[in-house]
């Protein structure tokens, strides 16, 4: 079995998905809806940039949805199909889409608000993001507990074994790098975000968001999509809005999000949209695994040649 992956914020580049809608006309069709739902050239953003405004994370989350979105068009155009769907925090909102949970250009609408209240619900500085390489889940839990000194800091991103970003307040999330160190990790790594995702000083991001979220129209998805927050398979629409909700302030847990797929006896992946992020953390979860990325001509014939041997 095969699953689609959509990837995140951190996937950005000027110039993603140019040359899809180049060449392919549901690339082009897909960037002029989300030009009109949004109301202004996001295409021009992706393809000319300026790096400083794609960046900005109120633009970076429609931007990366519509160039995911464009690439699986252009897939199911030529009749591949996933039987699993899941997306890294915001490339859940793209997996949604892909499944029909809910329309395009709501999620275009919405992901763009998600960005601007996850910022400014933080004041820039007052937080920050680490990623600890070398400890596993539990091991940087426990730094963080150890550091917190009444402050927010915990785990943020499970992505693979010995691989967790953690986020909170500046100062705590600073103390719990030192102790992650102090029980073992091999290094730290400060990450350039402009606020704390994924931790509980997101509450007023996720208290804004959640009516919005709760207003769309849904349905069920066509095929299952495994959420960050509790790595199961949401089948209903209404279940699907609730793991979207929870995910604004919940912890990332793409280790075991991979490891469901893997379950559910799934052996091959398309990462769908810009980057090759997901593709790396995939292969660190399960070795066995065959795992393409499609966000650009050239990569077509990787998905045929993977759909075809399996």
């Amino acid at each position: 079995m095969i699953a689609f992956l959509f990837p995140g914020q951190g996937s950005q580049a000027v110039g993603m998905g140019k040359a899809l809608v180049d060449t392919f006309p549901e690339a082009r069709a897909a960037f002029a809806e989300a030009d009109e739902a949004l109301g202004r050239s996001l295409s021009g953003l992706c393809f000319d940039g300026p790096d400083d405004q794609l960046t900005l994370t109120e633009n970076t989350q429609p931007a990366i949805l519509a160039t995911s979105i464009a690439a699986y068009r252009v897939l199911e155009a030529r009749g591949f199909a996933p039987a699993w769907a899941a997306g890294h925090s915001l490339g859940e909102y793209s997996a949604h889409v892909a499944a029909g949970t809910f329309a395009f250009g709501d999620a275009l609408r919405i992901v763009s608000h998600r960005g601007r209240y996850m910022q400014e619900a933080v004041p820039v500085g007052e937080g920050a993001m680490a990623a600890i390489l070398g400890l596993d889940g539990p091991t940087a839990a426990a730094a963080c507990e150890a550091a917190a000194q009444g402050e927010v800091v915990s785990p943020a991103n499970l992505n693979a074994p010995g691989q967790v970003v953690i986020a909170g307040a500046r100062a705590a999330v600073e103390r719990a790098g030192a102790e992650a160190k102090a029980r073992g990790a091999k290094r730290v790594i400060p990450l350039n975000v402009s606020a704390p995702f994924h931790c509980a000083l997101m509450a007023p991001a996720q208290a804004r968001l959640e009516p919005e979220l709760r207003a769309l129209a849904v349905q069920a998805p066509r095929v299952p999509v495994v959420a960050n927050v509790d790595a199961q398979p949401k089948r209903e629409g209404a279940a699907a809005i609730d793991a979207l909700v929870a995910q604004v302030s919940g912890a990332v847990r793409w280790e075991d999000v991979i490891g469901y797929l893997v379950s559910a006896g799934v052996r091959a992946y398309v990462e769908v949209g810009p980057g090759t992020v997901l593709a790396g953390l995939v292969r660190k979860i399960d070795r066995e695994a065959r795992v393409v990325s499609f966000g650009a001509p050239e990569q077509l014939a990787a998905v045929e040649a993977l759909f075809a041997a399996s």
